[in-house]
């Protein structure tokens, strides 16, 4: 379904039934919110959780952007390595008021906040920015964008720069699997013909580089996120794989250092990507994670002045 959020058509899914704690999940660049596979969101629902997934602006269902053009992308990649301000047609701030507008929409005051890749830098910023709707932050394989933290390895840099062979269907299929051959999680392969089927299926529903390429731009010009990842204060995992390729686990440590208080837990085997054996990996971590931050902030509530007189008393 659709909703009005921040102005904006978003298209929305949720499962799981009001009266539940919500998990708001977020997905990555270019990625529309099937790529959160339905067999990680039944996990959660089964976990006891209302899930809400939503295509970010200007890919798959939701509004696009492709009035803003997506100027020269050479040359704000250009920018974005010699440190110099990069231009975009929108940023992840604007992006996170999207998201902050779905919860608004679907009339949920507070949600336990899921992100992937470029997902875990918005989940990253609405922790900051709204921290009153934030029960809970969970970043996944996603990094804090601070500079000279590592970048994905050569040949994936590479491969990322090549076009498919054609436009066809099957040559984008094909283009899409060579990429995912070199981020998979190396613990856990998939078959090329479960990769086409979810890639067709992806591709049937929405295909839309140029929103790709703005919402990459938008990454390049989050340049002081680093400097906003201090002022999150709310029950904080950071999930990443020890094998991933694309954004290294480096960028996931960094994170975690950024944020007071947050726990830092590396994947064995997993790189990055969701293969059914990662997303029940990850669905045990933050599950139990969500849970015990409502039990926290349950006890909290009923009694303010003795969980403070604890806390200021621990050894």
């Amino acid at each position: 379904m659709k909703v009005t959020a921040n102005g904006l058509q978003i298209e929305v899914d949720d499962t799981g039934g009001e009266g539940r704690p919500v998990i708001l999940l977020i997905m990555g660049l270019g990625m529309q919110l099937v790529a959160w596979p339905t067999a990680f969101v039944q996990q959660l629902v089964d976990a006891g959780f209302r899930v809400v997934r939503h295509d970010n602006r200007d890919i798959g269902l939701s509004q696009g952007f492709d009035h803003a053009g997506t100027g020269n992308v050479v040359w704000q990649t250009i920018r974005h390595r010699l440190g110099l301000k990069v231009h975009s047609a929108y940023t992840l701030q604007d992006m996170t008021l999207d998201s902050i507008g779905v919860l608004d929409a679907l009339g949920i005051e507070k949600a336990h906040i899921v992100g992937a890749s470029m997902g875990g830098m918005i989940a990253q910023r609405l922790a900051a920015t709204a921290p009153q709707r934030t029960a809970s932050l969970v970043s996944i394989m996603s990094s804090s964008g601070a500079r000279g933290l590592p970048g994905p390895r050569r040949e994936v840099a590479a491969m990322l720069m090549r076009r498919p062979r054609g436009r066809s269907e099957s040559d984008l299929v094909a283009h899409s699997i060579r990429l995912l051959r070199l981020i998979q999680s190396p613990a856990y392969p998939q078959t090329d013909e479960a990769l086409a089927e979810r890639l067709t299926f992806g591709l049937r529903r929405s295909y839309h580089p140029a929103g790709l390429m703005r919402q990459m731009l938008a990454i390049g010009a989050d340049a002081e996120r680093p400097q906003v990842l201090p002022r999150i204060h709310v029950p904080t995992l950071v999930l990443h794989g020890d094998a991933d390729a694309l954004v290294p686990i480096a960028c996931g440590q960094d994170t975690a250092k950024r944020i007071p208080g947050a726990r830092f837990v590396a994947v064995p085997g997993m790189g990055h990507d969701l293969p059914p054996e990662v997303c029940t990996i990850l669905a045990n971590h933050i599950a139990p994670f969500a849970h015990a931050a409502d039990t926290a902030d349950t006890a909290h509530t009923a009694h303010p002045a003795d969980t403070a007189f604890a806390k200021d008393t621990a050894p």
